[in-house]
């Protein structure tokens, strides 16, 4: 259960390359860069809700079992199927246009989105 909790970002690196990657508008960019993106986890067992709320209070909640496939959305509100697995402690799942992962490490949440060579690394505290 070591993910359930109120995590807020405390740093994150390579968000502009990662956002324009991804075709994100620069204002929007630079709206969030400074945003202390809030996410809520509640885990029952390999039952997962994983709630993130960004700038302008917009809100993407996925809800998910471990290896069993599900439906998901993107913070574009892009619609997708896919599996959420879990190896060692760590999240990992397949987006339409990046892999991410998450796992909890010296009580941070961290979060790594990759798409090629392109890096996301954020890492949120607990509150």
């Amino acid at each position: 259960m070591a993910f359930a909790g109120k995590w807020e970002t405390e740093t994150q690196e390579g968000y502009d390359a990662f956002c324009k990657l991804l075709g994100i508008p620069d204002d929007v960019i630079e709206k969030g860069r400074d945003y202390k993106l809030i996410t809520e986890v509640t885990q029952d067992g390999n039952n997962f809700s994983w709630t993130q709320t960004y700038p302008a209070n917009t809100k993407v909640s996925n809800e998910f079992t471990i290896d069993k496939e599900c439906d998901m959305e993107t913070v574009g509100g892009k619609k997708f199927k896919a599996t959420v697995h879990m190896e060692g402690g760590k999240l990992s799942v397949a987006f339409p246009k990046y892999e991410h992962t998450s796992e909890v490490s010296g009580g941070k949440l961290i979060e790594i989105s990759k798409a090629g060579s392109v890096v996301l690394t954020r890492t949120s505290k607990k509150i």
